[in-house]
Order: C-alpha cells, then sequence, then structure tokens
C-alpha cells in the first residue's frame, strides 16, 4: 500500500504559478505510476496527468496541456504539477493518485488517493 499526502495549494491570481507536491509512503514508490485529478465545486472530476514509473512517459488533459507539468522525483518519493498560466477554471480541489505498475490515463485505474489540496485562482 502507499499512503499519499498533498501540499501546495493556495490562493493566486490568474496568470500565476503554482506547483503541488504529493509526498508517498512506503519504499516501492518507483513502482507506482502517479497521476493528478481535480474537482472542481458543482463538476465531475477530472483527470488532468499521468507519469510513468520512470517518469519518462507523461499525459495531459487537453484542458492542461502546455500550461502545467506533471514530475517526479524517485528518490524523494515525490510527484510535482508545476501549474503555470492559471485561469479561474483551474479552480478546485486537486488530488493525487498511485496504481501499481504500468500507467493508465484511467481514473478509475488508480487505486490509492490523496485528501486533495485546494487551490482558488482569482480573476
Amino acid at each position: 500500500q502507499v499512503q499519499l499526502v498533498e501540499s501546495g495549494g493556495g490562493l493566486v491570481q490568474a496568470g500565476g504559478s503554482l506547483r503541488l507536491s504529493c509526498a508517498a509512503s512506503g519504499r516501492t514508490f518507483s513502482s507506482y505510476a502517479m497521476g493528478w485529478s481535480r474537482q472542481a465545486p458543482g463538476k465531475e472530476r477530472e483527470f488532468v496527468a499521468v507519469i510513468s514509473r520512470s517518469g519518462v512517459i507523461t499525459y495531459y488533459a487537453d484542458s492542461v496541456k502546455g500550461r502545467f507539468t506533471i514530475s517526479r522525483d524517485n528518490a524523494k518519493n515525490t510527484v510535482y504539477l508545476q501549474m503555470n498560466s492559471l485561469k479561474p477554471e483551474d479552480t478546485a480541489v486537486y488530488y493525487c493518485a498511485a496504481k501499481a505498475g504500468v500507467y493508465s490515463v484511467l481514473e478509475n485505474a488508480y487505486d490509492y488517493w490523496g485528501l486533495g489540496t485546494q487551490v482558488t485562482v482569482s480573476s
């Protein structure tokens, strides 16, 4: 099992940047593909970014492509989401997710989830 704790959320003006972090417990972090999902009030959860176990392969939802970057540091058991050019519509609770083995772009393939961190983008 793996436990995930997100941090780095906050309030930022439109056009600004934030970097989210997700710290994972355990000694097998490099065995897990990782992802970030978000849920805005009244909306369905949206799976926005995925990174493979090695970090070589990444995937982004169209809504964040070119603005968000997912990365990982396996030595630190941490995955990051760098968010640039933020828009008010990026306002949401952001969740970190993990799945053992090969990455998937399907949110329901991920077994482990953090509790989330709030990101609010003001206009």
